[in-house]
């Protein structure tokens, strides 16, 4: 071969060289060699943590409810529930949703919001197959026949009263107000150490139970639970007339200025907190006070003795011509909002709220029947009382209210009453009167 043709022979070799070295191998692998299988190539990022937020007001529960969200994140990994707990939670919550920070599930449910699709419709949900009768119509929406809300118990709240007091001084439960001035008196001429009624002032929401049941149990009982109901969604102020002379809310400010002027009450009412209306009560500093079945659990963490000693009746009647009222009503409200981005999950943790074993573990520890027919508690040492009342007394619901007018709002007006700001007791009722209907008509425009 000449020197020319093995130039271009070696050429030609180093050119496909090269080109074999860029191209990808395709050769065969051996038949008797092992398959062999390219590891999966992974892509998809790892599940994120879906963050649950629960928003409440119900101090008395926040401890166990987080005892049971460690329970319930346990037991759902990739699921973790952050309870927030604020004393003014029906105004904290028009922030939040103005605001876009939107709880998942929540303990504070108003109509407005129901009124503007705020909360999720849970009409289908399996769970009120176990629920009271009277507790599902309690939360069935009167506008639109839906269930947005469910609660887990039913609730009472009345006068607690001293026995052992009441037994020395030879006292009876009191139906009518001069029943119940009555007995004050005796209380405070034989007993000046302790304070006849015991109000815990400073916290706003305790004055706010006092509308709620003293005047609105007046419109309540005229007018029927579902009538009374109607008439503070719709703001039928020709039956509602909070602003007339004489009239419930009128009335009610009559009679509390009336304890007040004649010393009935503890001297501190405007600054006394709740902890030490119930510090008082349990200790025997104060005979009488306005509560409901929550407060019983503290009662006796405080005093287990006092047990035997507590009594419960009805609120006695303010007006001529009326009768005493008790609340028996929906306790411990759940909605799910509907802007939650985790609905399955917020579901979720509602169904392990209602189980069977938790929903007894809630009520023993609060003192309050379980509204599932599933669940039998020992919820107390008042049932047969609590029995006697609602036979005493007209059953009456809490008060459906305007979201800008929270429990809280009413009762610093009331607070006003007791620091003297009203001349008459007219003036609070117009006062009362205006602030409701500017709550009300600004989320009905």
């Amino acid at each position: 071969m000449n020197t020319k043709k093995m130039s271009v022979l070696l050429s030609s070799i180093m050119i496909c060289g090269i080109v074999a070295g860029c191209s990808p191998k395709t050769t065969e692998a051996p038949k008797d060699a092992p398959a062999t299988t390219a590891p999966a190539q992974t892509t998809s990022k790892p599940k994120e943590t879906v963050k649950l937020k629960f928003f409440t007001g119900k101090v008395e529960t926040v401890d166990l409810i987080n005892t049971m969200i460690e329970k319930f994140n346990s037991e759902n990994p990739g699921i973790v529930v952050e309870q927030e707990y604020q004393k003014d939670a029906s105004n904290v919550i028009k922030v939040k949703f103005a605001s876009g920070d939107i709880p998942d599930i929540t303990t504070v449910v108003e109509q407005d919001y129901i009124d503007q699709g705020k909360y999720l419709d849970l009409s289908s949900e399996a769970f009120w197959s176990r629920v009271l009768p009277a507790i599902k119509e309690l939360s069935t929406d009167v506008k639109t026949g839906k269930q947005f809300r469910v609660a887990t118990n039913v609730t009472t709240a009345g006068i607690f009263y001293n026995k052992k007091i009441f037994n020395e001084l030879g006292l009876k439960e009191a139906l009518t107000w001069n029943e119940f001035k009555a007995n004050l008196q005796t209380i405070k001429d034989k007993k000046p150490d302790v304070a006849p009624i015991f109000i815990a002032g400073r916290e706003s929401w305790t004055l706010g139970h006092f509308i709620e049941f003293l005047p609105h149990g007046i419109i309540k009982q005229t007018l029927g639970v579902n009538g009374s109901r109607k008439a503070f969604i719709n703001n039928e102020s020709d039956k509602l007339a909070f602003d007339a002379e004489n009239g419930s809310i009128d009335t009610f400010a009559k009679r509390l200025l009336e304890l007040k002027s004649a010393g009935l009450m503890n001297g501190d009412a405007l600054t006394a907190t709740y902890d030490n209306q119930k510090e008082a009560f349990a200790t025997g500093k104060a005979a009488i006070i306005s509560q409901g079945m929550w407060v019983l659990g503290d009662l006796l963490k405080i005093n287990p003795n006092i047990q035997n000693d507590i009594g419960f009746s009805p609120y006695p009647s303010i007006q001529d011509g009326t009768k005493p009222v008790v609340l028996s009503a929906d306790d411990s409200r759940y909605a799910i909002t509907s802007q939650s981005k985790h609905p399955a999950e917020a579901k979720k943790f509602l169904e392990f709220l209602i189980k069977p074993e938790n929903l007894k573990t809630y009520s023993e520890f609060l003192k309050s029947p379980p509204a599932f027919t599933d669940v039998s508690a020992d919820w107390g040492p008042l049932k047969d009382q609590v029995s006697q009342a609602l036979k005493t007394g007209v059953n009456i619901p809490f008060t459906d209210t305007p979201s800008g007018f929270s429990g809280d709002d009413a009762g610093r007006m009331v607070q006003d009453v007791l620091a003297g700001k009203y001349t008459k007791t007219i003036d609070f009722a117009k006062a009362y009167q205006t602030a409701w209907d500017k709550a009300w008509k600004a989320t009905h425009k």
